[in-house]
């Protein structure tokens, strides 16, 4: 459904670090930097953090939230650690299985550096 997110930061280098960190948990390669702007390349789509064009500062989306999924429990809970080690914060729950309307997920909720909300989430069978 989705070509690219792109999500905004005010630090470049260390968006970078942290999303390098958090994404390379998930198997995915290092960021490729273009000026203003970093692309993480998946088979399934991108993901780029951008220092906004407009010259104004980011901020985070309230309500937003950007979705990564995971194999399994262990890897979400990898992708959590390696956000935190790397300046993000930990938000909602501790990670742990949540029942809802759409059955049972793992799931593990991070701020990063710039604020933006972010979820490692695997969906149990």
């Amino acid at each position: 459904m989705f070509s690219h997110i792109m999500i905004g930061t005010n630090d470049l280098d260390k968006a970078k670090t942290f999303y390098d960190a958090v994404l390379g948990t998930l198997g995915v390669p290092p960021a490729h930097v273009d000026g203003h702007r970093i692309f993480y390349m998946t088979p399934t789509g991108i993901f780029s953090v951008s220092k906004p064009i407009n010259g104004e500062p980011a901020c985070h989306a309230n309500g937003g939230t950007v979705g990564f999924a995971c194999a399994s429990p262990e890897q979400a809970d990898a992708w959590h650690a390696a956000g935190v080690a790397n300046g993000g914060s930990t938000c909602e729950d501790p990670p742990g299985v949540r029942a809802g309307g759409m059955g049972k997920m793992y799931l593990a909720y991070l701020r990063d550096p710039d604020g933006n909300k972010l979820c490692g989430l695997h969906r149990m069978g």
